[in-house]
């Protein structure tokens, strides 16, 4: 019997303490400045490719900001991040979501990447 509790009890601690993650890719490209730029020609060089992370925890879904709010952020650091001057822009912005949870804990996580491009 006490064999028999003591593997009920790490049964349970392994369920207890376990964690999942989920990941997923935003396309939508709802934050940015919509702008027509023809980029067949070869007026344009490539500076750099930038990113930026935001995160918020939650106890029971209580703390943090919203998910929009950690994407928007997320956008907004980037653009800090690619320091943009004279005739540069940021390209190709992709934003991607992690979820982490174990039971009452949830971990969230927004990174945004993109490409600086200058004119010439």
């Amino acid at each position: 019997m006490k064999r028999f509790n003591l593997l009920m009890a790490m049964l349970v601690s392994v369920v207890l303490f376990a964690g999942c993650s989920a990941t997923s890719n935003l396309t939508q490209n709802v934050n940015l400045t919509q702008t027509n730029v023809v980029l067949q020609d070869n007026n344009f060089r490539i500076v750099k490719n930038v990113s930026a992370e935001v995160s918020a925890t939650y106890v029971f879904g209580i703390g943090g900001m919203s998910y929009k709010a950690l994407r928007e952020n997320a956008v907004a650091n980037l653009t800090k991040e690619a320091n943009l001057t004279g005739s540069q822009a940021l390209i190709n912005v992709t934003v991607e979501s992690t979820t982490q949870f174990a039971l009452i804990w949830t971990k969230t996580t927004f990174k945004a990447y993109g490409t600086v491009i200058e004119f010439m």
